[in-house]
């Protein structure tokens, strides 16, 4: 049995409708956790840059250690969460997103 740090998910991307690549599971859990605490519910949401700066005090150290590669994450979950229809987008510049 596969220990958790080498499970993978797939991570799908709204730009690229049917197409996903493997990422490791652990990082995209705790990505999508703390993305999920900080978009709100409804209209305006945050801007991407925004919600980047407020997901770094929501994540395990251990996973991304003084927020090593917290920027990549953050896009991808986004993308990820969208393709999903988690989360949605306004159609705003700069780009807003809340919980769909």
């Amino acid at each position: 049995m596969a220990s958790q740090a080498l499970a993978k998910i797939e991570l799908e991307n709204v730009n690229y409708p049917g197409q996903a690549k493997p990422a490791d599971a652990a990082m995209y859990q705790a990505m999508k956790q703390a993305i999920l605490e900080v978009l709100p519910a409804k209209s305006p949401g945050l801007t991407f840059a925004e919600m980047q700066e407020r997901v770094r005090g929501h994540l395990p150290e251990q996973l991304y250690p003084g927020g090593a590669k917290a920027g990549w994450w953050t896009k991808a979950v986004q993308l990820d969460l969208e393709a999903k229809g988690i989360i949605a987008r306004e159609k705003v510049s700069p780009l807003r997103l809340h919980k769909a």
